[in-house]
């Protein structure tokens, strides 16, 4: 079957927007070939920065003939119906219609029958439609040569079309159509300086050799390959290790076509100030790697740069050119950061108290002292030194008043630690610094150590329940303050730690209004189940725990949630799951009907049959068993004393018949089967567990 290339030839594509750009590009295309009947086998898209590529395999050579029945009006309907229904089935008279009954009467059908076209021809349809309604996030107009604006929106401007149809075994035919006066051919173009010439091209084969020759590498994931497996090489060969940025990687692949890896060299002496700032330097400015030392993992002053170009000379002007840059950009590093530790850091603070971090919310020195003070409140339940932890709150955002921190954001947090450590601050002040923004990602570190822990749960319960009290919280997909990040990061601190800590309590005491926190707990609780949803875990588990009164410690809740999920995991289990679903149903049923809640003790003297008794009795037992154990905190013991329920509710179901004739009767078993919803929520609300 047919194949269809298709390359968008233009000026330099932002390397940001190159992976979603073939995305994009995939999916627009191949969705209209499904739409129009045109089912393929397979689809590959490429960018470079000059150019969109895709390549389809297997596309049916004509859309396959359409076949349908169109049902018109009944029969005798107005004369301006049946014209209508004549028009839209595209019939000249009634008389080429067929009748058909159904059983309101006769009517109308229409037998339509639609040959299908060549897709080459529906190609040249598609095409043009996807160029022209691109989603680029940002586009462009751009002149003419009649200095008119051009029609179309672009990313750059946009020279060349290719679009190729046809089988391996034949000269594919071009697919007529332009574009804003750009139309489509068989020509692209090589490398801007190595291979400018035009090129004619047939097939994604022969399209991919060709621009290789010319010196462009189609896939992104090859040029990505090769820039890696060069640097690492070239590091190697001088005794060095590359320090591996898969973003940075990305990034440098969006910029280049044929990439060719060389080496730099920058003075010695700018290794005195921290690495990371080396390294955000050289990064951020140039689009280079740092190297290090394999034995002692400290920074050396080389970098790896990756040019676009085959240079005559091998690269030494442009090597050098990197070099003037970079030696200027850290020249003004080391500025900034000798310039920074001339000044203390609570020395900086008074100027946080112009700076405002919410209309409603007060200044950054406002949201200081709060964090101090929850820091020192909080500094207890995790062990840590009440004074380390005030010092360590009352500093940790002093660095973004920094030169360093102003250049580079990024770097906020490490900086204070730096700062910190270079004005004689005890060690655990210091990282705490840099580890209180932590956890900032699922991958990222939880802090540990206790001062740390202290003010990072203060930083973020701080943001949480102060944006809760002015009633701005997270709205579908927008989060513009990062809430859920904060929710999950107080969750992961809480739970890596093993931290005993009564949420919706401290929450209360800090907004004193119930409501409020009660609102974020359960904001908490949502956040959690996302969280061991992760992990595997069934987030009706969560909700069946979260449901009892004051389960607001995280700790405590997942230790239920997994002994939960253990007891379900078994027979006994899952029965006692049925016994307690099918006595919660009658229950509903029969209070709605009654107008009553059967809750309240049994009366003893009605029990007739021994299963009555017997359930009655173990119920007793489970919970007098189940509460000693939740109050042990032993909630495996107290899974397993529910469990011992099981044998005695199904015996009761076997037996006794509830909706007896005798109302008391009838009553008291009523009131037995509440028993055993009052039971289980010792341990969990089984109404909210599924199945």
């Amino acid at each position: 079957m047919p194949d269809l290339l298709f390359e968008l030839f233009s000026e330099e594509i932002p390397a940001r927007m190159q992976a979603r750009a073939a995305d994009d590009l995939k999916k627009m295309v191949t969705d209209r070939l499904v739409d129009a009947g045109l089912v393929y086998e397979g689809a590959r898209a490429f960018a470079t920065p000059r150019r969109l590529a895709l390549f389809v395999q297997g596309i049916p050579a004509r859309q396959p003939d359409l076949r349908e029945e169109k049902k018109g009006p009944r029969v005798g309907a107005p004369d301006a119906a049946i014209q209508g229904f004549l028009r839209s089935a595209g019939l000249a008279s009634i008389d080429e219609a067929n009748v058909e009954r159904d059983k309101r009467g006769d009517f109308y059908v229409a037998l339509i029958e639609k040959p299908g076209r060549a897709a080459g021809d529906v190609l040249a349809e598609i095409l043009p439609v996807v160029v022209r309604t691109f989603p680029w996030p940002k586009a462009m107009r751009w002149g003419t040569a009649s200095a008119k604006p051009s029609a179309l929106t672009w990313v750059r401007p946009l020279h060349a079309i290719v679009a190729t149809f046809g089988p391996e075994t034949e000269e594919p035919d071009i697919v007529a159509f332009a574009v804003d006066g750009v139309a489509a051919d068989n020509t692209t173009y090589g490398h801007r300086f190595m291979a400018p010439a035009p090129i004619t091209v047939r097939r994604f084969d022969d399209y991919v050799s060709k621009l290789e020759r010319a010196k462009v590498v189609l896939d992104p994931q090859r040029r990505a390959e090769m820039i890696l497996a060069d640097a690492k090489n070239l590091a190697f060969a001088q005794g060095f290790e590359l320090i591996e940025d898969e973003a940075l990687l990305a990034e440098v692949t969006g910029l280049v076509e044929w990439p060719v890896v060389l080496m730099g060299t920058f003075d010695a002496d700018f290794l005195s100030i921290p690495p990371e700032v080396i390294r955000s330097t050289i990064r951020n400015n140039q689009k280079c790697f740092v190297l290090r030392d394999p034995q002692t993992a400290k920074l050396v002053n080389k970098f790896i740069l990756v040019s676009n170009i085959e240079a005559s000379d091998g690269g030494k002007a442009i090597i050098a050119g990197n070099e003037r840059v970079i030696r200027a950009r850290l020249s003004d590093a080391k500025f900034f950061y000798e310039t920074d530790l001339k000044t203390r850091l609570e020395d900086r603070l008074p100027k946080f108290k112009q700076i405002v971090f919410h209309e409603k919310l007060g200044t950054q020195w406002e949201r200081i002292e709060r964090i101090e003070a929850l820091a020192a409140k909080l500094a207890p339940a995790v062990d840590a030194d009440v004074e380390k932890v005030k010092r360590a709150a009352r500093l940790a955002k002093a660095d973004l008043l920094t030169e360093v921190v102003g250049e580079f954001p990024e770097l906020q947090g490490l900086m204070g630690k730096y700062y910190a450590e270079a004005q004689g601050e005890d060690e655990a002040v210091a990282h705490a610094c840099e580890d209180h923004y932590k956890p900032q990602g699922p991958n990222d570190l939880v802090p540990a150590d206790p001062v740390s822990v202290a003010v990072a749960l203060a930083d973020k319960l701080d943001m949480l329940i102060r944006f809760w009290s002015i009633d701005e919280k997270p709205t579908g997909s927008k989060d513009p303050y990062a809430l859920r990040r904060a929710a999950l990061g107080v969750i992961r601190i809480i739970l890596d730690n093993k931290i005993r800590l009564h949420l919706q309590a401290l929450c209360l005491e800090e907004l004193h209004k119930q409501d409020v926190a009660v609102d974020l707990l359960g904001f908490f609780a949502d956040r959690l189940k996302v969280q061991l949803r992760e992990q595997g875990a069934r987030h009706d588990l969560v909700d069946a725990v979260f449901s009892l009164k004051d389960q607001d410690d995280l700790v405590l809740v997942v230790r239920r949630v997994e002994a939960l999920a253990a007891l379900l995991d078994t027979e006994d289990g899952k029965n006692l799951l049925a016994g307690y679903k099918r006595a919660a149903n009658i229950l509903r049923i029969e209070e709605k009907r009654d107008s009553v809640t059967y809750d309240g003790p049994p009366d003893e003297t009605l029990y007739i049959l021994p299963e009555e008794v017997a359930l009655a009795l173990a119920i007793t037992d489970a919970k007098e068993k189940a509460i000693r154990a939740v109050v042990e905190e032993d909630f495996a013991a107290a899974m397993r004393a529910m469990a011992s329920l099981r044998p005695h509710v199904d015996a009761f179901f076997d037996k006794v018949t509830v909706n007896v004739d005798d109302a008391a009767l009838r009553t008291n078993r009523l009131k037995l089967l509440n028993e055993i919803r009052a039971a289980t929520r010792t341990v969990a609300d089984f109404s909210k567990i599924e199945g």
